[in-house]
Formats: C-alpha cells, structure tokens, sequence
C-alpha cells in the first residue's frame, strides 16, 4: 500500500486538522446490484474494504458544501386534466372485461367526452388552437393563450406549481500549495501526484473491447486520528479532474535537481451517488453530508 503525506513533518499532532483521501479499487465491486447499488459501498455510502492507498495533505483553503436537488415548474389545465381523468378511465377497462361484454367504464368515459365537448371554454381553446395551427401554415408565431388574450382578456390557467423532478450529485474543488523543503518532500510530492494521475485512469488492454472502472476516492476531513467534529462528510467519488501548475509562482524556478520550486495541484471530486434523507444516522458526525 504506498502512503503519501504533505508536508512531511507537519502533520504529526494529534490535534493537527489535516485533509486524507482513500483510494480504493473498483475492481472489488463486482458482487454489487448494477440497478440498485453503488458498487462497492455499503449502505452509508461508505467503502466496504480498505483502501490500498492514503494520501494526506494540508486543508485546502476554500472549504464549503452544497447541497441541491431539482425542482421544476410544471403545468396541468383543468382542460387537461379531465382529459387525464378520462384516458386513465377507459385505460382502466381489462381485456377480461370487454372479452365479457362488459364496457360501462368505455361507455362512461364516453359521455363525459360529450359533457366535456359541451363546454363552451373547451370549444373556445379548440377553435383558438386550430386557428394558431392554421396560421402557422404562413410562418406566424400565435400561441391559443395570445388569441384569448386578445379577444377575451384571458389566457388558459396553466395550475403551475413547483415539483420536484430529480437528485444531483456534489462537487467538489480544492487547491493545494505544493513548495517541496527537502528530498523526502519532493519525493512524497512526486508519489502522490503520480498516484492521483494513475488512480482516476480507467484501466483495460490496449485494443481490448473493454475498460475497467478508475479507483474511486473518499476524502475526509481529519482531525488528529480521526474525522473532523464539525466540517460535513463525503460519500464516496471520482476525480473527475486534475491539473498541477510547476510554475506555482508564476515562474519558472527549479532546485538543481530539477524539482520545481512551487506547485499548485487543483483536485475536482464527484460524488457517485446522491445524498438521501436516509444517511443522515446517529452515526454520521459534524454537520452530516
């Protein structure tokens, strides 16, 4: 397991805040449900076996979390509605029961489309709609809401409301200063760079048919030996992008070995899965996710 640490002699207090990220192999994550799990997690979103490689680094300097879900606006007339009503009815009639002879509900579906067709606002829409399907023939832009605007000062109620529509999953970015003091640093520097960069790269044979799954990562904020009593928790991610600047200074400046002066290494994690209502347990400490 090959362990790297930045700086190299800084983090040794047992109060020292520090950032860990876990590095664990996909390939152990076989025995998963493809459609109902995250493989190779459990059901807190935690790593089931260790990982084979620890890097820690200083904490970066711009920490926060985000959480969100999708909402989005949605509309449904009363028009539409009763004419939901009256599909679900005749979709609720069984082969069994038109074999049978039976078609009351068919039948009932049928004289509420005539009580519907009785409307004078349904048959005012209607012909609104044909006359705007007409127009656009010639390239005109007219919605049935502007004809009604226009002749009655009133447009279709649209019921909007706001429904939620979906999960999201967190991103994350963090800078680290790399500025190696001595040999051990620059080693230590130059391990873990070349960690990340093998670690977030899909594996697989050249010309072969398939890839296999990138390592997944679990960062943490650290506290002495342990998590941190307060920053919020990860669930398990990808790094989806790196970057190291050698010219950290914005210069290019070298040791004689050819080891650059300063660094600057920019981490983007993602999550794999979301975050659910259910994995905020007694367990999870801090501020949750």
């Amino acid at each position: 397991m090959a362990n790297y640490r930045y700086p190299y002699v800084g983090i040794t207090s047992t109060n020292t805040d520090y950032f860990e990220v876990g590095i664990y192999n996909s390939s152990e994550s076989g025995g998963g449900d493809a459609l109902t799990t995250v493989a190779g997690v459990d059901a807190n979103g935690q790593p089931t076996s260790g990982p084979i490689s620890t890097i820690i680094l200083p904490m970066p300097s711009n920490i926060q979390d985000g959480n969100s879900v999708a909402y989005g606006e949605e509309q449904l007339s009363n028009f539409t509605a009763e004419g939901l009503k009256i599909a679900q009815g005749v979709m609720g009639t069984t082969l069994q029961e038109i074999a049978k002879g039976d078609t009351t509900k068919i039948q009932q579906a049928t004289n509420k489309v005539l009580d519907l067709a009785k409307n004078p606002g349904l048959k005012s829409v209607v012909m609104k709609s044909l006359a705007a399907e007409a127009v656009s023939i010639f390239g005109g832009n007219v919605s049935v809401n502007s004809l009604l605007a226009r002749e009655s000062g009133q447009i279709i109620n649209p019921n909007m409301e706001l429904l939620f529509s979906g999960v999201t999953l967190r991103t994350f970015r963090y800078s680290f200063k790399l500025t190696p003091r001595n040999s051990t640093e620059r080693d230590q520097i130059k391990g873990m760079i070349k960690e990340f960069k093998k670690s977030m790269a899909p594996g697989g044979a050249v010309g072969g048919d398939f890839l296999s799954v990138p390592k997944f990562f679990l960062p943490k904020f650290m506290k002495g030996g342990g998590p941190h009593p307060f920053l919020h928790r990860f669930k398990t991610c990808f790094l989806k992008d790196m970057s190291v600047n050698y010219t950290g200074e914005n210069t290019y400046a070298t040791y004689g070995d050819g080891t650059p002066i300063s660094m600057t290494m920019d981490l983007t994690f993602q999550e794999r899965e979301p975050i659910y209502a259910r994995d905020y347990t007694e367990s999870v400490g801090g501020v949750g996710y």
